[in-house]
């Protein structure tokens, strides 16, 4: 080989696509965050009463909001880990945080 002969250039490794990982990781977190938020409920002034004496029981967020954020919330983990396109899997994580996010606005809005 010939010293002025150029190396061939070096390739950088692809950005590694941590989508899936974080979509499993939020799903995982959304259980304890759940509880914290019914404990958080439960300590408000206004719930205990509910709760002990039957009194001052507000509404709050209607439950079916919970119930679909949640169903959203695992469509869009599944789509998250299984679709092969990054740009799929980067709007279900979307998805996926903010219905996370409703179902647990409906728990802490009985507070």
């Amino acid at each position: 080989m010939n010293a002025s002969d150029p190396l061939p250039p070096v390739q950088a490794a692809p950005p590694r696509d941590l989508t899936r990982i974080w979509s499993v990781v939020a799903a995982v977190l959304f259980l304890p965050a759940a509880a914290v938020a019914g404990v958080l409920t439960l300590a408000s002034e206004r719930a205990s009463r509910c709760v002990t004496y039957g009194e001052q029981c507000a509404s709050g967020l209607p439950g079916w909001l919970f119930g679909w954020g949640a169903a959203l919330g695992v469509v869009a983990l599944v789509v998250a880990v299984a679709a092969p396109a990054v740009r799929v899997r980067r709007a279900a994580l979307a998805v996926q945080v903010l219905a996370e996010c409703a179902a647990l606005l409906v728990i802490v809005s009985h507070a």
